[in-house]
């Protein structure tokens, strides 16, 4: 199995998971949809059989009813068999999974009798335990079919650095709200806001005159020199973990300035360190008031 590599798609319904399954299809991967999990280890036997395989992925979700409270059973024969694997799990909030069943005018699984609502928290009680177990964590409710793309690309792609630890850095602005599956969180609101300057405000810390503004104070840079060393530290304590990446929020007040600064010089420094790093701005298309 080593020639292979084995991801099993899993998460709540209506959190992208048809289209994480196409994503997985055009990077190589050979997929099958609902495969029951009593089913798992004969594929993985399959698979070994397989050199031409490089990929595979399997999408698990509640529509296996009870064939998915066999799911765990199955994961510890893989665990047994010493066979990899990855868990990626697919999220979004719940005012985000109503809008889009409501959109899509599809039934969710567990909806017989009861309300929507009550059906999408009994699946994602159901879930809790596997979601403890997975490697990746996606929240989808504010990403773009495309975005999702490139996340799920970032970790899963099939070439000569799939084995890598990613390190994703995402700058953010407060006022949007928390990355949701940010790791760690750090926050530079304290530090000279270029917004302030007239010359400055429309536009953004990939701009050299927005850089150069918050990189001349030695807050600045003694901040920026403290989160390098710690991310130093932590990012091995992260590998050790098990986990395929680990995702880093630096956040400013609106996201358009300091900490796109932060995070395309924290980009560098990981990358001149010898780690996969990648940077992602996603409050930049969001102007400031």
């Amino acid at each position: 199995m080593e020639h292979v590599r084995l991801v099993i798609i899993t998460g709540l319904s209506g959190a992208g998971r048809s289209e994480a399954m196409r994503v997985f299809e055009d990077l190589g991967y050979f997929c099958v949809d609902n495969l029951p999990p009593n089913l798992i280890s004969k594929f993985a036997e399959l698979l070994q059989k397989s050199p031409e395989v490089q990929g595979a992925a399997l999408v698990m979700d509640i529509r296996g009813g009870v064939f998915f409270s066999e799911l765990q059973g199955s994961l510890n024969e893989l665990d047994k068999g010493q066979l990899p694997y990855q868990i990626l799990y697919l999220e979004a909030d719940e005012e985000t999974l109503i809008r889009r069943y409501k959109m899509s005018r599809r039934r969710h699984p567990l909806e017989t009798q009861g309300r929507l609502v009550d059906a999408l928290r009994k699946e994602k009680e159901a879930l809790r335990e596997l979601r403890g177990k997975a490697d990746v964590i996606i929240d989808t409710s504010g990403l773009t079919a495309l975005q999702l793309r490139q996340r799920i690309s970032d970790v899963f792609r099939l070439d000569g650095t799939q084995s890598l630890f990613q390190v994703r850095l995402v700058s953010f602005g407060f006022k949007h709200g928390l990355p949701k599956d940010a790791d760690l969180v750090f926050d530079v609101r304290y530090l000279p806001n270029p917004y302030y300057v007239e010359e400055l405000r429309s536009k953004t810390g990939n701009d050299e005159e927005v850089d150069q503004y918050v990189m001349r104070f030695p807050q600045s840079k003694e901040t920026l020199d403290k989160l390098a060393n710690l991310l130093t530290f932590l990012i091995p304590q992260f590998q050790q973990e098990g986990k395929p990446q680990v995702t880093i929020g630096i956040g400013c007040t609106g996201g358009q300035h300091r900490s796109v600064v932060f995070a395309n010089h924290l980009k560098d420094l990981l990358t001149q360190a010898g780690h996969q790093a990648l940077v992602e701005h996603r409050d930049l298309d969001l102007r400031e008031d």
